[in-house]
């Protein structure tokens, strides 16, 4: 059976039993916060826990190393989104301790891409197309500096509403301990 097979079957008994009721709720979150985390898998059940968020409290947006890569891409819209049409009114950008975009470069990437039977030709048209893909794939050296790059990120966006709090944070994916980063208040 494979992976597909295993979630569609376990799927299918989840809303026979109506296993969903436990977890409906509004698409508003309750606390009227958004978060930005790492995708760490350590994170999936930790955070939420380590936060006092439950299901409803938080719009949550995950990507590798809770980075806002571009002031115009997906992530910063998702925030926006948060904030204009959900009523989120603080961001939280969490980064964790031991995330593995800390030294992340480019060419472990392309090596692995490439091994996988990626066209390295199609990646070097990119380039030429105005796409640094070095800069794309390359992590970060410190986490406490990538959060304070995205809080700043988020602070300076001519979108973003002045008077929002954006606090950052790093965590524990051992103890859920919080670090103060940035204090958005």
């Amino acid at each position: 059976m494979t992976l597909l097979d295993t979630v569609l079957t376990h799927n299918q008994q989840f809303v026979d039993t109506k296993e969903y009721e436990r977890f409906q709720t509004t698409n508003f979150p309750d606390k009227k916060v958004v978060i930005l985390t790492c995708m760490d898998t350590r994170l999936l059940e930790l955070l939420p826990n380590a936060l006092n968020i439950k299901n409803g409290d938080a719009k949550i947006i995950k990507n590798a190393g809770a980075i806002i890569s571009h002031p115009y891409g997906s992530i910063m819209r998702s925030i926006l989104v948060a904030i204009y049409a959900l009523q989120a009114d603080e961001v939280m950008i969490i980064g964790h301790h031991g995330c593995g975009m800390v030294g992340m470069e480019a060419s472990t990437i392309l090596k692995k891409a490439k091994e996988r039977g990626v066209d390295m030709d199609l990646i070097e048209k990119l380039e030429y197309s105005g796409i640094d893909i070095n800069k794309f794939l390359t992590g970060f050296q410190k986490v406490e500096d990538n959060v304070k790059n995205s809080v700043d990120m988020i602070n300076n966006h001519p979108l973003f509403p002045r008077g929002i709090p954006v606090h950052g944070l790093v965590i524990s994916p051992e103890t859920g301990k919080l670090d103060l980063v940035v204090n958005g208040y």
